[in-house]
């Protein structure tokens, strides 16, 4: 049975040991992350092997975020900067930024639509930056950005039934994105990027994301069921990507960030 909601208790899962993961069992449970950091890896070898080859990053010139490029119909620019990155520096900070927040959103969001959110994210990382910067950019921030402002809004959303440990939280994940958006001020860091993908993740998160309603079989068992499943929403997820895809094609027309 279902309990009303202003009667809803609060759901404060108990901790539990955290058992030892075998490296493939990780992989299996979490197949989006690791394919999202297989795939990034695979473009950051291929620039690798074009510096070494010919001599010059020929994937970072054709990829990277480029509004004068877009403006005249590369349109695969606004998607193929999240995965090319300006450096091994740049490339490991972002890999080992989705090797953590990645298996969070994952088990909460799904593995099918996770990979969703964190491109849709990184386009609207693209758009912000866009709209507000004419300088070149590329890599993963905006996507990974997208992942944090997507568990905020969740915690937020969820916060009647996630009870102190929840807030507590929220909390923490606000601090860390406040202390990277201001880390993001440093020269040569796309700060409208990381703005632009912290604030699609959050949106579409509510929007889009899943809808958690404690389940009490037994006063003893309560089990959290999602109201919004992927079978129901993988249509209008795609439809919100194809608008933010056009609104981030239409920020490379403006003269804001000129």
């Amino acid at each position: 049975m279902s309990l009303p909601p202003d009667e809803t208790p609060q759901f404060e899962p108990q901790p539990q040991p955290t058992p030892k993961v075998p490296k493939r069992s990780w992989i299996r449970r979490f197949p989006a992350t690791f394919g999202l950091i297989a795939l990034t890896v695979v473009f950051f070898a291929l620039q690798w092997l074009s510096q070494l080859i010919l001599g010059a990053d020929l994937v970072l010139y054709y990829g990277v975020k480029l509004r004068a490029a877009v403006k005249a119909g590369e349109i695969w620019r606004l998607i193929t900067p999240i995965f090319i990155h300006i450096g091994i520096l740049h490339f490991m900070v972002n890999m080992y930024s989705l090797f953590v927040l990645g298996p969070a959103v994952e088990s909460l969001f799904g593995s099918q639509r996770m990979p969703l959110f964190y491109l849709i994210s990184g386009i609207g990382g693209v758009a912000f930056s866009m709209l507000f910067s004419a300088s070149l950019s590329a890599g993963a921030s905006g996507a990974i950005f997208g992942l944090l402002g997507a568990l905020v809004a969740f915690l937020y959303a969820h916060r009647r039934i996630l009870g102190q440990r929840g807030l507590m939280q929220f909390r923490h994940l606000i601090l860390i994105a406040l202390l990277n958006l201001f880390m993001s001020l440093t020269p040569g860091i796309d700060g409208w990027g990381h703005v632009g993908g912290l604030i699609t993740g959050a949106a579409i998160t509510f929007l889009l994301g899943p809808v958690m309603e404690p389940i009490w079989i037994t006063p003893e068992r309560p089990q959290l069921v999602d109201r919004r499943p992927w079978r129901e929403i993988w249509q209008r997820t795609l439809m919100i990507g194809a608008i933010v895809a056009g609104l981030a094609l239409m920020a490379s027309f403006s003269t804001l960030g000129a």
